[in-house]
C-alpha cells in the first residue's frame, strides 16, 4: 500500500490520530489561518475551515458564528494568553489539540524577530489535562511523541527521548 509523506513527522502523526478519531463527515473547524496541515486534511478529505487569524484572547466570534462539529488546535493553545476563554465559548462537542510539552532542559519559545510568534504557555500534560476538565471536557484519547532534531549536544539528545508533543481527543460532558 501506498505510504503518504509529509514534510514533518508530526504531521504524520497527526493525521494518523485524526484518521482513527474523526469522521471525515464531521464539519471541522480549525484555530488559526490556512496553514499546511489544515492544507493536509483537506487534501486527505476531512471537511476543515479556518479561522481568519483574529486575536483569540480578544474575539471568539468565530467559535459562536460558524457552524462545526469538532474544533482543531494544532500548535495554537501556547501562543494564547487565555485558552480558558476559548474553550469556554467553543460550540464543539469533540476537540483535538496538540501542544508542545514544557521541557525541563529548555526555556519556553520565544521568536527575537515575531511579537505574535511566543509561547506564553509550555504546558506539562496534566495542566492541558486539567484545562479541558474545568471546561467541561473529558479526554477520550491522548498521544505524547518525542521530536528528534539533527544536531549534537546534550539537548538534542534528550529531545530524541523526552516527549516534546502532546495530543487529545475530548467531549464535551
Amino acid at each position: 500500500m501506498y505510504e503518504k509523506t509529509y514534510p514533518k513527522e508530526r504531521f504524520k502523526i497527526t493525521m494518523d490520530f485524526l484518521r482513527k478519531n474523526l469522521s471525515k463527515d464531521a464539519k471541522i473547524l480549525d484555530l488559526g489561518v490556512e496553514n499546511p496541515l489544515s492544507v493536509l486534511m483537506k487534501e486527505e478529505g476531512f471537511n476543515v475551515q479556518n479561522t481568519t487569524g483574529e486575536d483569540l484572547d480578544e474575539n471568539q466570534e468565530a467559535l459562536q458564528q460558524t457552524n462545526y462539529d469538532v474544533l482543531t488546535a494544532f500548535e495554537i493553545f501556547e501562543h494564547l494568553l487565555n485558552p480558558y476563554t476559548v474553550l469556554k465559548n467553543c460550540k464543539a462537542k469533540k476537540i483535538i489539540i496538540s501542544v508542545p510539552l514544557r521541557l525541563w532542559f529548555s526555556p519556553a519559545y520565544r521568536s527575537k524577530t515575531d511579537v505574535w510568534d511566543r509561547h506564553y504557555h509550555e504546558f506539562e500534560d496534566w495542566q492541558l489535562d486539567w484545562l479541558l476538565e474545568k471546561c467541561g471536557y473529558k479526554i477520550t484519547a491522548r498521544k505524547k511523541w518525542a521530536h528528534a532534531v539533527n544536531k549534537i549536544g546534550i539537548r538534542p539528545l534528550l529531545r530524541k527521548f523526552t516527549p516534546r508533543y502532546y495530543m487529545i481527543l475530548a467531549e464535551k460532558i
